[in-house]
């Protein structure tokens, strides 16, 4: 059940990121250069009633370096996440980013933490996009008190305020008006940012997403709806499921941008050129071409509606991480044993912060009460039959 047009991409990807600008004859150091370079996307951006960005991206040896590490710590902590969830110490929903990771890196590297995320249930790599720990990562995942949510979230439910990141949603679709009102509240404080409302294509259909589209388009608001299409929602084909996977012309009246959602720098030049076009004309649609190695969730082995040489295809032609890798390599930024050490550090970094969330508690029983009803109110918790006053919640 390969899809014609992976394989399409696949075969453009041989000429991984050609750089324009001149090759380096002296290796810059891996500590981090700030010397401008300018690098070719993957593939051309398509776009629907707009002018498509460059595709000529701006960048630097110490951005590249920092792509290559967060991608790669990213994916590591994804797999760790696998092998905690097979030995039972993660429980129920858990949904693993590995091989998306470029949306994540690509879309922080356009924005500041002022801007707005919102996104679904497969949000661990966002979180961590926006700050978060790993500590915090695993330890919710886990249950802990040391999570991003106090442990009552679990996967689903990662949460950072203080970096404008509002979760981690688990009603598919249901993020997204939620995210065109964080958009109104921007607009109405005249506060100069935007909010990344992100979907997936199995999420596309919603009626809702469409009713938000429509007043935000109305009122001009600076809602940018980001769709991760992986080709699949749950087990099932975007050509099954969807009469039109064209997503980026799905505003119709909405301008939209499809990109190639494996190449870092391809999704930053276009989450630069949206937040640009969304505060001066209002909503614009970005379609992400990517691709997830895992299942839909853990419960999902991946492996009954696509075959194994689709995704190792991919793996070989198209992985984010890869790309990176082999800029860095033909600009000379980096050694391979370099880029490998990168690697063992971030390994230790994982296990270092699972063993850190293993000791953290689970929480207090009384924590069942908190975070539901604002806090001084009185609110009180009766018995059966409503005569007797069992506690008063905090």
């Amino acid at each position: 059940m390969a899809l014609s047009h992976l394989a399409a991409s696949a075969s453009r990807s041989s000429s991984l990121l050609k750089p324009l600008s001149s090759a380096l004859s002296l290796r810059r150091p891996i500590s981090g250069d700030n010397s401008p370079l300018t690098v070719e996307t993957s593939v051309p951006f398509t776009s629907h009633q707009c002018e498509a960005p460059s595709r000529s991206v701006e960048t630097n040896p110490k951005e590249l370096l920092t792509f290559f590490r967060d991608m790669a710590l990213m994916r590591r902590m994804e797999i760790a996440a696998d092998s905690l969830y097979k030995a039972k110490l993660i429980r129920g929903f858990c949904h693993l980013y590995d091989g998306q990771e470029a949306v994540a890196v690509g879309m922080e590297a356009a924005i500041t933490k002022k801007d707005c995320i919102i996104t679904a249930y497969r949000d661990h790599c966002t979180f961590v996009s926006r700050g978060g720990t790993l500590l915090e990562v695993f330890a919710e995942l886990m249950g802990r008190q040391a999570g991003c949510s106090k442990g009552k979230g679990g996967s689903m439910h990662f949460y950072k305020k203080d970096s404008n990141f509002y979760g981690g949603h688990g009603i598919v679709g249901a993020q997204v008006p939620l995210g065109c009102g964080l958009a109104f509240a921007q607009k109405y404080s005249k506060d100069e940012t935007v909010t990344f409302a992100l979907y997936g294509d199995g999420a596309a259909n919603q009626g809702q997403l469409f009713e938000a589209l429509n007043i935000s388009a109305l009122w001009d608001l600076p809602a940018i709806l980001v769709c991760e299409n992986n080709h699949y929602g749950m087990g099932t084909a975007e050509w099954r499921a969807a009469k039109s996977p064209a997503y980026y012309k799905r505003g119709d009246y909405v301008p939209g941008l499809k990109v190639d959602g494996m190449d870092a720098l391809a999704v930053k030049q276009a989450c630069k050129f949206a937040k640009e076009h969304a505060l001066k004309n209002g909503p614009i649609i970005l379609e992400m071409d990517t691709y997830r190695y895992h299942g839909h969730s853990m419960s999902d082995p991946g492996s009954t509606y696509r075959t194994r040489d689709e995704i190792s295809g991919v793996r070989q032609e198209r992985d984010p991480i890869e790309r990176i890798r082999k800029l860095i390599l033909s600009h000379d930024l980096a050694t391979e044993k370099e880029l490998k050490d990168v690697e063992k550090e971030v390994r230790k970094e994982v296990d270092d912060a699972i063993a850190q969330a293993k000791e953290s508690p689970m929480p207090e029983p009384s924590e069942l009460f908190t975070n539901v009803y604002a806090k001084g109110l009185g609110v009180e918790s009766f018995g059966a039959d409503r005569k007797e006053v069992r506690a008063t919640l905090p």
